[in-house]
């Protein structure tokens, strides 16, 4: 039986109604007062439970013939965010120099506390703040290639040095004239139809990748900084553009490996089960006590589960394969939802 059985239309209006992303993809509804039809995450009024007919796939709710919503576009790959995100996003990576403030946002025709409500619900900070750690970023990236601090500070877009040296000094925890001192790992969000990414990198190797909304996210990147003895900006390396690219073919169900480089952490029996992960074929499933007997410890169930949990590079080591013994889905740091649709989304390709 398939994961994602469509349920009922309860549990689906429920669903609608809370803009639950857990059917994201496999399922719409179709509003019989408008004629169009939606994602379940659409932000648009609700519809009345009477007025609401629910699919299983884009193709059935045409044929029942329901126009897509231009608001929440069913027909395009990904969450339903609000356009505005996306139209700020691309001016500030097209318009590195623009210097950002609420005046700036305004100017774009959008209203600064709507804008503010929206980056903070889709990214946990506000766009200005983004726009701030990203001059941050370029500035650093200037001083630790060499670069005087005066050069940095303009290139950051900053008039007051004062300024420009308090933004640094709490941001990486050194004056600018000894941040060429310093070790730095960078970091970058990566847009997936289940949700943004954070990638962090350094030249050569992927350290972290994690969904932006997973709870133990902060805690991660303190530990990283502590194993590295490294501070995290802003930016982008080379490994960051080879798994945003790896990641939209797989999306597309038209790569079954990854080939990004990552870096090797924890124990060597960690180590261990990270490389079993790896092997279990995409569309397939298995069991902690599958992967303890693969390593020749049977015993070892609860430690392959702390291993499982421990592993901070996600989808590349598929942690989401690994099911109870029972066959019941287990924790997940992305949440289970989206542990259901990777094993749907891997099952499907895999058998195409």
């Amino acid at each position: 039986m398939m994961l994602f059985d469509i349920p009922s239309d309860d549990v689906l209006y429920k669903a609608l109604i809370e803009r639950d992303p857990s059917y994201e993809g496999f399922a719409y509804v179709g509003v019989k007062s408008t004629g169009i039809f939606c994602k379940l995450t659409c932000p648009a009024r609700k519809p009345k439970k009477e007025n609401s007919t629910f699919y299983s796939s884009i193709g059935s709710a045409l044929e029942a013939g329901f126009r897509p919503c231009k608001r929440c576009r069913p027909m395009a790959i990904g969450l339903t965010r609000e356009p505005m995100i996306d139209k700020l996003l691309d001016e500030l990576e097209s318009n590195t120099d623009k210097k950002w403030s609420e005046g700036a946002i305004a100017e774009m025709g959008f209203d600064p506390s709507t804008v503010r409500r929206a980056f903070r619900r889709q990214f946990g900070i506000t766009f200005l703040e983004i726009a701030r750690q990203r001059r941050i970023g370029k500035s650093v990236e200037s001083l630790t290639d060499g670069s005087k601090v005066i050069d940095a500070q303009l290139t950051a877009n900053y008039d007051s040095g004062s300024g420009f040296r308090n933004a640094i000094s709490r941001h990486i925890g050194v004056s600018p004239k000894n941040a060429h001192n310093r070790f730095y790992l960078k970091a970058d969000w990566i847009e997936t139809p289940i949700g943004t990414m954070i990638a962090i990198a350094d030249k050569y190797s992927l350290y972290l990748l994690e969904f932006l909304d997973r709870k133990a996210l902060p805690g991660e990147m303190e530990k990283l900084k502590k194993i590295t003895n490294a501070e995290i900006v802003m930016g982008r390396e080379a490994p960051i553009d080879l798994v945003e690219k790896e990641l939209n073919l797989y999306f597309e169900g038209r790569i079954f490996h990854f080939n990004t480089p990552l870096a090797e952490f924890g124990t060597r029996f960690t180590r261990g089960v990270w490389d079993a992960l790896r092997k279990i074929p995409m569309g397939e499933l298995r069991s902690y006590s599958d992967i303890a007997k693969e390593l020749g410890n049977t015993t070892a169930c609860r430690a392959v589960a702390r291993a499982n949990g421990a592993n901070q590079i996600s989808i590349l080591i598929p942690c989401h394969r690994v099911i109870g013994a029972d066959g019941t889905l287990t924790g997940y740091g992305g949440g289970l939802w989206r542990k259901k649709w990777l094993i749907e989304h891997e099952r499907r390709i895999s058998n195409n």
